[in-house]
Protein backbone atom coordinates (compact mmCIF):
# COMPACT_ATOMS: atom_id res chain seq x y z
CA UNK A 1 0.00 0.00 0.00
CA UNK A 2 1.29 3.42 -1.16
CA UNK A 3 1.31 6.38 1.51
CA UNK A 4 -1.70 7.83 -0.01
CA UNK A 5 -3.85 4.80 -0.02
CA UNK A 6 -2.91 4.22 3.63
CA UNK A 7 -3.44 8.24 4.67
CA UNK A 8 -7.31 7.34 2.69
CA UNK A 9 -7.78 3.98 5.26
CA UNK A 10 -6.60 6.15 8.14
CA UNK A 11 -9.15 8.92 6.88
CA UNK A 12 -12.06 6.28 6.47
CA UNK A 13 -11.79 4.43 10.16
CA UNK A 14 -11.62 7.74 11.64
CA UNK A 15 -14.49 9.40 10.05
CA UNK A 16 -16.24 5.90 10.93
CA UNK A 17 -15.06 6.54 14.91
CA UNK A 18 -16.31 10.21 14.43
CA UNK A 19 -19.64 9.34 13.09
CA UNK A 20 -20.15 6.36 15.61
CA UNK A 21 -19.19 8.96 18.19
CA UNK A 22 -21.46 11.72 17.41
CA UNK A 23 -24.59 9.60 16.95
CA UNK A 24 -24.14 7.71 20.41
CA UNK A 25 -23.67 11.57 22.06
CA UNK A 26 -26.43 13.46 19.65
CA UNK A 27 -28.65 10.69 17.40
CA UNK A 28 -28.48 9.31 14.44
CA UNK A 29 -27.56 11.60 11.13
CA UNK A 30 -28.43 10.09 8.21
CA UNK A 31 -26.37 12.73 5.82
CA UNK A 32 -23.09 11.71 7.91
CA UNK A 33 -23.30 8.05 7.64
CA UNK A 34 -24.05 8.35 3.91
CA UNK A 35 -21.21 10.52 3.64
CA UNK A 36 -18.75 7.95 5.52
CA UNK A 37 -20.33 5.13 2.85
CA UNK A 38 -19.03 7.32 0.09
CA UNK A 39 -15.74 7.58 1.23
CA UNK A 40 -15.71 4.02 2.78
CA UNK A 41 -16.66 3.24 -1.25
CA UNK A 42 -14.22 5.29 -2.64
CA UNK A 43 -11.48 3.85 -0.26
CA UNK A 44 -12.61 0.32 -1.30
CA UNK A 45 -12.16 1.07 -5.36
CA UNK A 46 -9.16 3.09 -4.63
CA UNK A 47 -7.64 -0.27 -3.23
CA UNK A 48 -8.87 -2.17 -6.22
CA UNK A 49 -7.37 -0.09 -8.90
CA UNK A 50 -4.11 -0.41 -7.14
CA UNK A 51 -1.28 -2.43 -8.45
CA UNK A 52 0.02 -4.92 -5.86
Amino acid sequence: MSGSTKTMGVMTVGALVAVTAYTVALGSNGWLWFGWVVLGLATLGVLATRDT
